[in-house]
């Protein structure tokens, strides 16, 4: 069995610029999470001055009434939203994956749209529709006056689990699909048995990814939220506005923490389709 030969000089001088590249880029993107994470442990209301290690803070943040009445209706705008997210997204992905229609083009391109447009200008948008075009009722229970985020926020979370559904469905074999119908299956059974459990993955990780999305928006839920309907970066910007106290950063740090383990999650589910696309590509059938 040959051995590979020893790097040679020439090849170790080209890995090591690239390797100090991205340590550089690395630390320029998480150097100052890291520096927030720290202190929120600082026993000092000052955050320039380190006094010592503390979980004051941890405990300050995780008693705020307020606080955790923001972080409810986060987890409320966030849950509903993803879940009507994955329904639409899941049938648009298969819309476009399965079959050919005039101005597909288009609505592939404007399903595409609420990814690409900043932030501020959805934001905006979604103030001036429901403030000029769908006044939302007023005086409406808890948990309806979170009506108008929650529309926003399904409004740029299905795109993105469109696209991961749709990478999914690019590595489907078409030939499961004909053993089906040859053994008898009709069209809506043998979504549920062949197709579905063939996106499960990217179905959960959609999922995850617009829960992600709409737990850590601040810019369109900032303009379509009222007095009595305060989210959680929305508080958290209403506290750094005053100062940037370590129960600021406890609470960023939790924010940090569940983003991180959620959108691993996410990653970590949807794999890598372009890899198993050598199984199957793209069927498109003519409606």
């Amino acid at each position: 069995m040959s051995r590979k030969p020893p790097a040679g000089p020439l090849e170790y001088l080209r890995r090591w610029p690239l390797q100090a590249w991205l340590a550089m880029v690395a630390i320029f993107l998480y150097a100052p999470l890291l520096t927030l994470m720290a202190f929120s442990f600082n026993d000092s209301r000052r955050n320039i001055v380190w006094k010592g290690f503390t979980l004051d803070y941890y405990k300050m943040a995780l008693t705020n009434s307020s606080l955790l009445e923001a972080f409810g209706n986060s987890l409320t705008i966030a849950a509903v939203s993803t879940l009507v997210s994955l329904i639409l997204g899941a049938l648009a992905a298969l819309v476009l994956w399965r079959f050919r229609f005039p101005g597909k083009t288009a609505f592939d391109g404007a399903l595409t749209l609420p990814i690409v447009a900043p932030e501020i200008c959805m934001g905006v948008a979604m103030l001036v529709f429901f403030a000029k075009v769908v006044p939302w009722p007023q005086g409406l229970p808890w948990p309806f006056n979170l009506g108008a985020i929650i529309i926003s926020h399904i409004s740029f979370s299905f795109p993105f689990v469109a696209v991961v559904v749709r990478a999914r469905m690019a590595s489907f074999n078409r030939e499961m699909e004909e053993a089906a119908r040859d053994l008898g299956a009709g069209e809506w059974r043998m979504i549920w048995d062949v197709i579905v459990p063939h996106m499960a993955p990217s179905l959960v990780a959609g999922a995850l990814l617009a829960f992600t999305l709409s737990l850590d928006d601040f810019v369109i839920t900032f303009f379509t939220s009222g007095p009595d309907t305060i989210t959680f970066p929305v508080k958290v910007y209403s506290m750094v506005r005053f100062s940037v106290t370590p129960e600021v950063n406890a609470a960023s740090t939790l924010l940090i923490v569940l983003t991180v383990v959620l959108t691993a999650v996410a990653l970590r589910l949807q794999g890598d389709p372009a890899a198993a696309a050598g199984h199957g590509g793209p069927a498109e059938k003519k409606s």
